[in-house]
């Protein structure tokens, strides 16, 4: 039987879930956070599902890019990239996009944040088409369980007191005790082997003395710090020389790429990014100055799963160690990311993901980690189904809400707790 893989109807969900308050340099995460669902509808009744950022700039580009899907086939992957969407520079120019910490906001990178979550949809209705897990429609798995590192955040035990949120069991974590007993939860809860920590929310001290004593409570178990770019060259150097017998890598410790070449040029610790490098056009710089070792995708940034295997390639050629980024995300998302790192042969270090945080999905059924790993989906597309009475509860939240959490914003909800606050100059420290 031949299949009408026309698209005749695209929807655009957008949603609110909650977050837990976790610390970072800029600030605070709000109660709930913002992100899009998308479904791709065949003539054939077959609905792919896509996820991304949902606030509001990335609906702006949303709403035109589904109306321009009508009418074209679901093969049509490649075509999507093509579609020219108006983006109103006003709303990125000059600005870095706090929110999230994802780094330098250009329009072109909004603009591939938002044709990934289509081209995830268009994956997965291509996969129910043929039969076919999408991790086949890229080539292939060579791996048939994608390990994840626990993502460790200094966390207050709840949002503000007065404040409308959900409640979570994860407690305070405030020292490096605090630390140490939310990494021995994500081992109990998930079994975690590999662990990471969002610094640049204290002196740098006292996030060596957390990274310390993660290392005399796991042994040789792989640890990551991410300052998101906190530091001065001079205290990323003086941190990586106090901790370059314990660290696996150390994230964006500086920011921006002339920084970071300089750091890499002074230590021997490898520097990963998701922040200096989060476009093609700006691999060149931080590829032949030697100051990136291991890059962290993200499909979101990068446009889609083919882009991301683009990228895997690159970094390949230049001998760049290739992982994965993560921010707030759902479980169409960590399917995605699933599927996509399956594929991915030189996958040496664990993938990060903020989906234990979430107590809150839109899937039937949540994916779940054993020994720190999802097993990858060998059913058609991604392999996850959507439940409609918790999308729609998730989106009447955001209907409802009176536009304060409709654009994530980490300072925003740190001046709940303390008026006043702005986010940190940089180098903070």
């Amino acid at each position: 039987m031949t299949r009408d893989l026309t698209v005749t109807e695209v929807r655009l969900t957008p949603i609110l879930i909650a977050d837990p308050p976790l610390l970072n340099t800029q600030g605070v995460h709000q109660p709930y956070t913002p992100r899009l669902i998308v479904e791709v509808v065949t003539a054939d009744g077959i609905i792919g599902y896509g996820e991304t950022y949902g606030d509001a700039k990335y609906l702006e580009l949303a709403r035109p890019l589904a109306d321009r899907l009508i009418g074209r086939r679901i093969t049509d992957l490649n075509g999507l990239f093509g579609l020219e969407l108006a983006v109103d520079a006003s709303r990125v120019e000059n600005a870095v996009d706090v929110g999230g910490l994802r780094g330098v906001q250009t329009a072109d990178k909004l603009r591939l944040s938002v044709l990934s979550g289509f081209e995830v949809a268009g994956l997965d209705a291509l996969g129910k088409a043929l039969g076919l897990p999408v991790h086949a429609l890229l080539g292939g798995k060579v791996r048939d369980f994608v390990e994840y590192s626990a993502y460790l955040f200094y966390k207050w035990a709840g949002h503000p007191e007065g404040v409308d949120c959900e409640k979570d069991d994860w407690g305070a974590a405030l020292d490096p005790a605090g630390v140490v007993e939310q990494a021995r939860g994500f081992t109990e809860r998930h079994g975690f082997t590999s662990f990471k920590l969002k610094g640049g929310v204290f002196p740098p001290q006292e996030e060596i003395a957390a990274v310390r004593a993660l290392a005399e409570a796991f042994p040789g178990h792989p640890l990551r710090l991410d300052p998101n770019g906190a530091w001065s060259v001079e205290t990323s150097v003086e941190v990586a020389r106090q901790l370059g017998d314990v660290l696996e890598y150390l994230e964006d410790p500086a920011l921006g790429t002339p920084a970071m070449a300089e750091v890499a040029a002074r230590t021997g610790v490898p520097l990963a990014t998701n922040m200096c490098v989060t476009t093609f056009a700006e691999i060149k710089e931080a590829f032949t100055s030697n100051a990136v070792q291991v890059l962290l995708s993200d499909h979101h940034y990068w446009g889609g799963l083919r882009n991301t295997q683009h990228l895997a390639a690159l970094c390949a050629a230049f001998g760049v160690g290739v992982s994965m980024h993560s921010n707030t995300h759902l479980g169409i998302s960590l399917a995605a990311m699933t599927h996509v790192a399956s594929t991915v042969p030189g996958l040496h270090h664990a993938c990060d993901t903020h989906y234990p945080w979430q107590s809150e999905d839109v899937l039937t059924e949540r994916l779940t980690f054993d020994g720190g790993r999802v097993a990858v989906p060998d059913g058609p597309g991604l392999g996850v189904e959507l439940d409609r009475d918790r999308l729609a509860f998730l989106h009447r939240r955001w209907a409802e809400d009176d536009g304060r959490l409709r654009d994530r914003d980490d300072a925003a909800a740190m001046r709940v707790a303390e008026p006043g606050w702005t986010a940190p100059p940089t180098p903070r420290w």
